[in-house]
């Protein structure tokens, strides 16, 4: 690669002086939405042609990693395909779960009022009597207070091939399945603890696929029903629960300091159910816009520059995850920072901004992550673009990153949660609905779109982007630490987009 000569003229300008900012008005500029946009169209394609999905594992995988492969070595990248082995699961067809008596009763699936099938469920139809285990009926007035089934001890005296019943609670749902195994439950309903947040059906997993037997997660009414002795219950559940095998895509520049590399990623693997075109099509899509117009405007960067396209974050993180647990100290030590890019176009968006420094959610990112933070908000306020914090939640995969200390940041424009009145009058759309209307559905598709958010933060991404890449500053070297970084990712409540416990 050549040095053009604004590449030059920045990297003189950094050499002198660290705190000269750095110019990507150009850069921004070779990033169109039109080009963004092509990358999604292909992608939707890719899904289409491999029965809907781009799911881990699946064809529609291979062929959206394959597509971007070929692209991105064609422009001069180091390419990287990094295999690895990740818990897979798929519901073959929809769960049930009812009363059989004293009051038949059948209750709805994927409903708030109903159950949900946790993930990596044991597969199985089973008819028993229903059992409670150690549950707080009325709920304790604290969420995770209750302790249901989080002991071995709590099933002394459960009868073996009853149907256990238990409640959420302060351990993780995969503690719960196991205890009920070990002492010989047919199937297991965990249902929501009661409080007031707390009473739907909820979206949760076992985290792997480690348990034999049935296990879903139902709404706190249903638990009651089920608890309320001599009760006969079914729990039927079709699905697939095993280790399957697939690939991280990382792509480096062949220049750069390597003692201070620039992390930029998105996963590539969509849900199941869809061909995951908002997410996360439209964060890879403009991870490879940029990529690939880097390479063409013929920018040597100061630091090098490590694009990646995760897999399997839709079941957990997994594959920034497995990159993580490869680096080194050393390596750790040589990322300067993180930036992640995950969901960037969702139809009835808000400017999300990861709130690195804690202010504004009292979660903050490891030391320099609020001077990442204070990167995309000076950028937003130099384009009269309001925006909003959002929390390190654990929600995506800048989980792995933080957690071993390397400063994190991204964008975000929000998947199922709704939009609020006051976001209405700031970013127009429809307050009382989501962000996403077709989050984790078959309608994610290239038309789940808002080409206005995806222009804006293709934009804000390439401007961070660029800053990292030709900075001679360090990312942390000035931001003081926080007692609110120390959070570890197992004290998170979140396993990817579900709940664990």
């Amino acid at each position: 690669m050549k040095l053009t000569l604004l590449a030059a003229a920045l990297f003189a300008a950094q050499q002198s002086t660290a705190a000269v900012p750095v110019d990507t008005e150009a850069f921004r500029a070779a990033i169109t939405p039109q080009g963004v946009r092509a990358h999604q169209y292909e992608l939707q394609f890719i899904a289409e042609a491999n029965g809907g999905t781009r799911a881990a594992s699946t064809p529609g995988h291979e062929a959206s990693l394959e597509y971007i492969k070929l692209l991105v070595e064609s422009a001069g990248y180091v390419v990287t395909v990094q295999p690895f082995d990740f818990p897979y699961f798929q519901e073959q067809s929809p769960a049930q779960l009812e009363q059989l008596a004293p009051v038949p009763t059948v209750y709805p699936y994927a409903e708030a009022s109903g159950f949900l099938t946790l993930t990596y469920s044991g597969a199985g139809e089973i008819t028993g009597a229903a059992e409670g285990v150690d549950l707080q009926l009325p709920p304790a007035a604290t969420a995770n207070s209750s302790t249901s089934g989080c002991e071995p001890e709590d099933f002394a005296g459960f009868t073996p091939g009853n149907i256990a019943i238990i409640q959420r609670g302060s351990c993780t749902f995969l503690l719960k399945a196991q205890n009920a195994e070990a002492a010989g439950a047919s199937g297991v309903v965990i249902f929501n603890e009661g409080q007031a947040e707390r009473t739907d059906a909820f979206n949760g997993t076992l985290g792997e696929p480690s348990v034999g037997i049935p296990v879903v997660g139902a709404a706190f009414a249903v638990g009651q029903e089920l608890a309320a002795g001599n009760v006969v219950a079914r729990v039927f559940v079709d699905a697939i629960s095993e280790i399957r095998n697939t690939s991280n895509l990382i792509a480096e520049t062949p220049g750069g300091r390597d003692d201070r590399v620039v992390v930029v990623g998105a996963h590539l693997d969509s849900v199941q159910e869809g061909p995951g075109i908002n997410d996360n099509g439209s964060g890879s899509a403009a991870l490879l816009e940029m990529a690939l117009r880097l390479a063409e405007m013929g920018v040597e960067p100061v630091n090098q520059v490590r694009f990646a396209w995760w897999g399997a974050e839709e079941i957990g993180l997994l594959g920034s995850q497995a990159y993580v647990d490869n680096l080194s100290a050393r390596d750790i030590k040589d990322i300067a920072v993180n930036l992640n890019f995950d969901m960037i176009g969702s139809p009835n968006f808000v400017r999300f901004v990861y709130d690195g420094d804690g202010s504004a959610t009292d979660t903050a990112g490891p030391n320099g992550s609020g001077n990442i933070e204070q990167v995309f908000l000076d950028y937003f306020a130099d384009q009269s673009l309001p925006v909003e914090p959002t929390a390190f939640d654990g929600r995506s995969d800048y989980g792995p990153f933080i957690a071993v200390g390397i400063p994190a940041g991204g964008l975000f424009t929000g998947a199922e949660d709704i939009k609020t009145v006051e976001q209405e009058a700031i970013y127009g759309g429809i307050a009382g609905e989501p962000y996403d209307p077709c989050y984790h559905l078959a309608c994610d598709t290239s038309d789940n779109n808002s080409d206005e958010a995806l222009d804006q933060m293709s934009d804000a991404a390439a401007h961070a982007v660029f800053t990292f890449a030709m900075t001679s500053s360090s990312v942390n070297g000035t931001d003081k630490g926080s007692d609110k970084a120390q959070k570890s990712a197992d004290a998170l409540d979140y396993q990817g987009s579900k709940l664990r416990r």
